[in-house]
């Protein structure tokens, strides 16, 4: 599928303010309170520059095991592999709070950490990268239930949860717009329309907001307008902060 209505702007490689360590790079002096990012799925350097231009200090590390929900699922499935993570952070990892993203199939690895270390997490963005198989045709609500709860939790003010979804539908396995679809109905939430323009020349159709949780629908069903998505992030990270 392609489409050439959109821009599909592309945010520039560049240096982003900050130093590496390891696996980490770290993003002006992070104090107790400065968050630690996981982000999951993609070239590295885009969520580190999208982090370094959200946060003046904070600190991220971005993994990439490869393709499919599974492969990244595997990489966290143990709480003693996501305190790894967070120990590779440096100082005071122990009581800063901990923001998951995660683009396309890098779903997996936050559906693994919430199962295993639920509280420790305090914030969650999922750019277009919400799946669950089918059952009768509908979204299986046993691979969606740990995002019920913290969508549910960030409605009551708990945590922190942004999710944006396109129009793409893999046929095989539930859309993000079927997943979405189906957090909403269990949290008697819906959809409003709006007209918007998004980052990048997104165009955005509708919307979510109650608490702290915000759900954004664009339009597009190629493989452009799934990729806008992640680059978008810095956009989604600042409206977390707002939250």
């Amino acid at each position: 599928m392609t489409e050439d209505t959109r821009s599909h702007d592309r945010v520039a490689r560049s240096t982003p303010k900050g130093r590496r360590i390891g696996r980490a790079w770290v993003i002006g002096h992070p104090g107790p309170r400065s968050p630690i990012i996981l982000h999951f799925h993609g070239d590295s350097w885009l969520p580190e520059q999208s982090v370094a231009a959200a946060y003046s200090d904070a600190t991220v590390i971005a993994v990439q095991a490869g393709y499919g929900s599974d492969v990244y699922q595997e990489a966290v499935k143990s709480s003693e592999s996501f305190q790894a993570l967070i120990t590779e952070t440096g100082p005071n990892h122990e009581r800063r709070p901990v923001v998951l993203t995660a683009f396309s199939a890098g779903y997996g690895a936050v559906r693994a950490i919430l199962r295993h270390s639920y509280q420790r997490v305090d914030t969650v963005l999922l750019m277009d990268g919400l799946h669950s198989s089918y059952v009768e045709k509908r979204p299986n609500p046993a691979d969606l239930d740990v995002f019920l709860q913290f969508a549910r939790d960030a409605v009551n003010n708990r945590k922190r949860m942004l999710m944006t979804h396109s129009e793409v539908f893999p046929g095989t396995f539930a859309s993000t717009t079927e997943t979405t679809g189906y957090l909403l109905r269990e949290l008697t939430l819906r959809r409003l329309p709006v007209l918007r323009c998004g980052p990048g020349g997104m165009q955005q159709l509708s919307e979510v907001r109650r608490g702290r949780l915000i759900i954004m629908g664009f339009a597009g069903n190629s493989a452009p307008d799934h990729v806008d998505h992640l680059h978008g992030m810095a956009t989604w990270l600042r409206a977390l902060r707002k939250l």
